[in-house]
């Protein structure tokens, strides 16, 4: 089985990652059984054979799988299927769940303010930071100043204990914004989304800047709920592994 293709798939808006097409491929046979809750996975090596794809591309398919919470990586003893269905990812220390409540109570209101209270300085790194983004091609990257847009958010609202909240919270929105940039093609979504947020509070709306946010946040959700709880159509991934 050869997944090592950089972009695998057809008849879809989105091509699929060698990486995703990987991942796909051991989850679904974790999901029919083909490897039960207290198996041990295949060697990275066995694996890489088997799907003839390099040890960089498995190795993110399988971060990926303990980040839905299916796999658990002891030290030394190798990968352990520690669930069948995917419930709630873990970002970091925080569940996705938990994560997207709290971005909701916080950061929703905070674009509000920011609207109100932003300063041309705040303005200015804003919309450079964005330029930033909508130019950068490296995942990596982009995902830095992913977080580092919404702490300039929470900084233009002027008020350091929102700033301290996102602070927090940090490493799991890089994690998420990998996550969801990696298996759900969100970069141009997400900079189409943040350049409304930005657009608001130099227009000083804090209606549309809370609508904005909002709407951020909704479809960071439903890219989430996508990857957990995918409509599988009988794709060629979801054939057992041989190995």
């Amino acid at each position: 089985m050869n997944l090592s293709d950089s972009q695998t798939g057809g008849g879809i808006p989105r091509r699929v990652s060698a990486m995703e097409a990987v991942l796909d491929h051991l989850r679904a046979a974790i999901e029919r059984g083909h490897y039960a809750i207290g198996d041990k996975l295949p060697s990275e090596a066995e694996l890489c054979r088997a799907l003839e794809v390099s040890r960089p591309v498995l190795r993110e398919a399988l971060r990926a799988l303990q980040t839905m919470g299916l796999t658990v990586s002891r030290t030394g003893k190798g990968t352990f299927v520690v669930a069948n269905t995917v419930e709630d990812p873990t970002f970091g220390d925080y569940a996705a769940s938990d994560l997207l409540e709290v971005r909701r109570h916080i950061e929703i209101p905070v674009a509000g303010y920011a609207a109100l209270r932003r300063t041309p300085e705040n303005l200015d790194h804003l919309a450079h930071l964005l330029d930033r983004m909508e130019r950068e091609a490296d995942t990596t990257a982009w995902v830095a100043m992913d977080t580092l847009f919404h702490l300039a958010v929470a900084e233009a609202a002027q008020n350091p204990v929102f700033r301290r909240v996102i602070e927090e919270i940090r490493d799991a929105l890089a994690r998420q914004s990998a996550f969801l940039n990696e298996l759900g093609g969100r970069r141009e979504q997400s900079n189409r989304e943040h350049r409304a947020i930005v657009e608001a509070l130099v227009d000083g709306s804090e209606l549309d800047a809370v609508e904005a946010m909002s709407h951020h946040l909704d479809r960071v959700e439903t890219t989430l709920t996508d990857i957990v709880r995918p409509q599988r159509t009988g794709s060629p991934a979801e054939g057992g592994p041989e190995a």
